[in-house]
């Protein structure tokens, strides 16, 4: 028997670029000690707090069917902390919970394309975003930014494969590198929509954890609100990875066709976790800050190390929490690099490559253990890159 062609071809027919972080985990798993500093898991997990209140949700009986587009308590409550962080009026209809900002990514591009429509997104990008929009049938089409403008987009490159296309994708703070986007990029991202009229669908997961800057999102610009689909997430903000609980945020007309596509997939997320999100939601932006500020010491922390050698230059870490490392000086390839610096030190990061084109040369470490030893590694790092550059390294 066959399978479909649109299933088995979701990572393009080829790798889906995380050769390494699977070599690292099976190494995890042969009993070999890692230090994994590869995924954006946090090391301090959900706090006991929320979990009390999920517990107290599930054992008070809220283990039924919940209601399709979300509770409306928490639908009221996402749309009020939109609404307090953007200005932009917002209601529970603009709001649709999902299971995760994975689901919410896919079911936006449901709602902005049809088969065979080209889907734009910025490169580098989120590992699953091509496989995304290959799996709702459309064409996906990466726009490279440069290292030498921070990976901030240009418009121009935008506009370039903007004709006839339906949507575009967009992550600021970004995931992988650390990229908030500037108030003059998002004007040059609205403009483009506008003019070729394209969706905006926003990935802003990372929103509470901007060290640099600030949070912007397009949905705010003027004559944005009616074609943007932004998509958040307990997952970073609240470190709810597992409990997987999203949303997207959008026009009613939109919400109220996606609730339906809902209610043919994923029929809903379990009441008892959307309980345990709206009462972390209602714990306001101090928890926020206690989950985020683990990741702005580790970023202060590598501004140090890295300042101290010159074979490994930081992209200007503005938010989320992961580091973008130009490890070209020492002559290799991100995924070259990686490989190597696993194999020499037991130290697993992602090749830029994973990511797309436009980080070749670059690696993505991920802030995700302790100070001590994420200091630690990122030393060694720095000294077996050095070593690289000055021929010592591997051949």
């Amino acid at each position: 028997m066959q399978l479909s062609h649109r299933i088995t071809h979701l990572t393009g027919g080829g790798s889906d670029g995380w050769d390494v972080f699977y070599r690292s985990r099976q190494m995890i798993a042969d009993g070999i000690d890692v230090v994994e500093l590869t995924i954006g898991e946090h090391d301090i997990r959900t706090d006991p707090v929320i979990l009390e209140a999920m517990d107290q949700a599930a054992s008070g009986g809220h283990t039924g069917y919940a209601m399709v587009p979300g509770i409306k308590t928490l639908r009221e409550t996402v749309a009020k902390r939109i609404q307090d962080r953007t200005g932009v009026p917002t209601s529970y209809e603009n709001i649709l919970i999902t299971p995760g900002g994975q689901s919410a990514l896919f079911s936006s591009h449901l709602a902005a394309c049809n088969q065979g429509d080209r889907a734009l997104y910025l490169d580098p990008f989120y590992a699953t975003y091509p496989g995304t929009i290959r799996g709702i049938g459309a064409v996906p089409v990466p726009i490279k930014t440069r290292a030498e403008d921070a990976f901030q987009p240009r418009a121009e490159d935008i506009a370039a494969e903007a004709e006839g296309a339906a949507s575009l994708l967009i992550n600021s703070p970004n995931n992988p590198t650390g990229t908030v986007y500037s108030y003059e990029t998002l004007q040059g991202i609205a403009g483009v929509c506008q003019d070729f009229d394209l969706w905006l669908i926003s990935d802003e997961v990372y929103d509470t954890q901007v060290w640099e800057g600030d949070h912007i999102s397009p949905r705010a610009l003027p004559g944005m609100a009616e074609r943007t689909l932004v998509v958040g997430s307990m997952s970073k903000s609240h470190a709810m990875t597992g409990s997987r609980v999203g949303w997207i945020c959008g026009p009613k007309d939109a919400i109220d066709h996606l609730i339906t596509l809902a209610t043919h997939t994923t029929y809903g997320v379990a009441g008892f976790i959307q309980d345990a999100a709206e009462f972390a939601l209602h714990q306001g932006p101090d928890l926020e800050d206690k989950i985020a500020e683990p990741f702005r010491r580790r970023r202060e922390l590598a501004q140090g190390i890295i300042a101290a050698q010159n074979t490994v230059t930081l992209i200007p870490a503005q938010g989320a929490m992961y580091l973008m490392l130009d490890i070209r000086a020492t002559g290799m390839s991100g995924e070259a690099f990686a490989n190597a610096l696993l194999d020499a030190h037991k130290i697993a990061v992602m090749p830029g490559e994973s990511f797309g084109e436009a980080a070749a040369g670059h690696i993505r470490v991920a802030m995700t253990i302790d100070n001590v030893a994420f200091a630690g590694a990122l030393e060694t790092l720095c000294d077996f890159a050095k070593k690289c550059a000055n021929g010592q390294g591997p051949v």
